[in-house]
C-alpha cells in the first residue's frame, strides 16, 4: 500500500504567517496614527482640544488590547517563520517590528497622561505658591485668546477662590513661597536662567518691577500655559512666588504643579 500523501506544512503556513505580519503592521500603524491624530487635528485647526482629548481617551481605552494583541501575534509570527526558515522571514520581522513599535507608541502616549496609581489630581488648572495673594498676570494677557480660561484666581466655573486655595494646599503642600537670604539681583538672575533652561518663552522680564512672565508649550497637544514669577522682600530676604495656569481645559493632571517644581528645583540648584 502506498503511503498517504502528507501536506507540506511550511507551505500551508506561508499565507497565515504573511497575513499575521500584515495584520500586526496595519493594527499597530492604525493605533499609532489614531493617537497621533488627537494632536495633529489640533495643530492644523481641524478640531479643538476637547475633540483631541476625546480621541486620546479612545486610544487609551483600545490601546492596551491592540498593543498586547500585536505583541503576542507578532512574536508568534517571528517565532514560526524562524523555525520554518521562511524565505521572507526578515521582511515579516520588519512588519512585526514596525507594527509593535507603532502600537506601543499609540498606547504609551495616552497612558502617559494618566496619573500614577493611587494619585487623584484635583480638577484644577491654576496653581500658585501664594494662595492668599496669587501673583497677577500682566504682559501675558494680550497673548491669551478670547476662549482662554480666566486669569482671575478662582474664576473657573467649577471652583471658587477659597476652594481652589484649599485644593492646592491639599494636593501640593510642597508648593509654597521660597525665601532666599540673598540679593534681589542674584535671585532674579538665577530665576531667569532657570526659565531659559526650561525652554519657556519669556514674555517679559523686568527687574525693576520684580517680575518675570513666560509661556510654556506642552509637548503633545502644544497647549500654551502661562507662568508669572514675582520677587518680594521680607526683612532682608527675597521672597519668590510663582503661578502657572493653563489657557484651556479644566483639570491639568498635575502639569502646572510639576512645572513649578521643576522651576524651583533649578532655582535652588544654581
Amino acid at each position: 500500500m502506498s503511503p498517504i500523501a502528507q501536506p507540506n506544512l511550511p507551505n500551508r503556513l506561508d499565507l497565515p504567517l504573511r497575513l499575521g505580519a500584515l495584520l500586526v503592521l496595519v493594527a499597530g500603524l492604525g493605533l499609532g496614527l489614531f493617537t497621533l491624530s488627537s494632536a495633529l487635528g489640533i495643530w492644523v485647526g481641524a478640531w479643538d482640544w476637547r475633540t483631541g482629548l476625546g480621541i486620546l481617551r479612545m486610544a487609551n481605552s483600545a490601546g492596551v488590547f491592540v498593543f498586547w494583541a500585536c505583541l503576542i501575534a507578532g512574536l508568534l509570527v517571528v517565532l514560526m517563520s524562524t523555525l520554518l526558515t521562511h524565505s521572507d522571514k526578515n521582511r515579516l520581522a520588519v512588519y512585526v517590528l514596525v507594527g509593535v513599535l507603532s502600537a506601543g507608541a499609540g498606547y504609551g502616549v495616552p497612558e502617559s497622561f494618566r496619573p500614577p496609581e493611587g494619585v487623584n489630581y484635583p480638577m484644577i488648572h491654576d496653581i500658585s505658591t501664594n494662595t492668599d495673594y496669587p501673583p497677577q498676570f500682566v504682559d501675558v494677557l494680550p497673548l491669551r485668546g478670547d476662549d482662554s480660561n480666566s486669569v482671575v484666581y478662582g474664576g473657573a466655573e467649577n471652583v471658587t477662590a477659597e476652594e481652589l486655595a484649599a485644593l492646592t494646599r491639599e494636593a501640593y503642600p510642597d508648593l509654597t513661597e521660597r525665601v532666599y537670604a540673598e540679593r534681589h539681583a542674584d535671585v532674579y538672575r538665577r530665576a531667569l536662567n532657570a526659565v531659559e533652561e526650561l525652554g519657556w518663552d519669556v514674555v517679559s522680564a523686568d527687574f525693576d518691577s520684580r517680575r518675570i512672565e513666560a509661556t510654556d508649550t506642552t509637548l503633545w497637544f502644544r497647549f500654551k500655559d502661562d507662568i508669572v514669577i514675582t520677587f518680594g522682600t521680607r526683612s532682608n530676604d527675597v521672597v519668590v512666588n510663582a503661578r502657572s495656569t493653563s489657557r484651556v481645559g479644566v483639570g491639568d493632571v498635575g502639569a502646572n504643579a510639576t512645572r513649578l517644581r521643576r522651576f524651583f528645583d533649578l532655582l535652588d540648584a544654581q
